[in-house]
């Protein structure tokens, strides 16, 4: 190699060496594998809920970060059952937006915000608007466990009436004020319902939340329907407390998660 070639070869090195910093920092990271299965898991949860007719066009379901648990992951303002990776964002616990400003975020983000902030305990959230849920939230029935696989819901479910905190309003959860006293009224429960609205179940585990948002519909239009047959709540059996705690844990909705997914996969071949 001629000495001008040495040169030339040594002064690119020397380049490249002193601007390899900067290029390194522009790299994208490489994918935390478990964050991967953990939006790949939203998305997923997001697709069962709407193709088990859970949420509609404007429900949501929200997951914590383990590693960071004063954040949480939850789509954009989009339908759940078109939500993709692309959508999921990552929030604080004041339901801000943790890298893009510009998240678009549902405005009743602050559901999952406050919940996460008041019970350490819940690892996902979820805000549905089922149609089996909403009578028993403007009427004098409660909505009670009847079922063995709904033997998570309080023997009277909470209900938050938004006109309380927030007079008369659209009835939307856009604020932190009315996400406190959301979180306030579903206490140390597991399901709250909101009237007029729909309700918030909230679970250790994402899937486990999924199972309780399912089974909270089923056993609300199954009570529906043993009222019609018996002629009033009053001549129906509901779980005792000490056989809703028995039943309640089930396998935290492992099997179902499994069915529901296998759905999905079957219906997108």
């Amino acid at each position: 190699m001629s000495v001008r070639a040495c040169l030339h070869s040594g002064v690119v090195l020397m380049l490249a060496a002193s601007l390899w910093p900067a290029i390194a920092r522009a790299q994208p990271a490489t994918a935390d594998p478990d964050e991967k299965r953990r939006i790949d898991d939203l998305v997923i949860a997001n697709h069962i809920l709407a193709n088990e007719g859970v949420l509609d066009g404007y429900g949501h379901v929200s997951v914590r970060d383990p590693r960071h648990p004063d954040r949480f992951l939850l789509a954009r303002a989009a339908p759940a059952g078109a939500v993709t990776a692309t959508d999921i964002s990552e929030y604080d616990l004041e339901g801000n937006p943790v890298a893009d400003p510009n998240a678009g975020g549902f405005i009743e983000r602050y559901i999952h915000s406050e919940i996460y902030k008041a019970r350490p305990d819940v690892m996902a959230v979820i805000h549905s608007h089922a149609a089996e849920i909403i009578p028993f939230t403007v009427s004098n029935v409660p909505l009670r466990p009847m079922i063995h696989v709904a033997g998570f819901l309080p023997q009277t479910v909470p209900i938050f009436e938004v006109r309380k905190v927030a007079g008369m309003s659209d009835m939307l959860i856009r604020t932190p004020a009315l996400g406190r006293a959301l979180a306030a009224t579903l206490g140390a429960d597991s399901v709250v319902l909101l009237r007029g609205h729909g309700a918030a179940v909230v679970g250790p585990t994402l899937h486990a939340a999924v199972g309780r948002a399912y089974y909270t519909t089923v056993n609300a239009r199954t009570e529906q329907q043993a009222i019609l047959m018996a002629g009033g709540q009053d001549k129906i059996t509901f779980l005792a407390p000490e056989e809703a705690e028995k039943t309640a844990v089930q396998d935290g909705y492992e099997r179902a998660w499994t069915l529901w997914k296998a759905k999905l996969e079957k219906q997108n071949k």
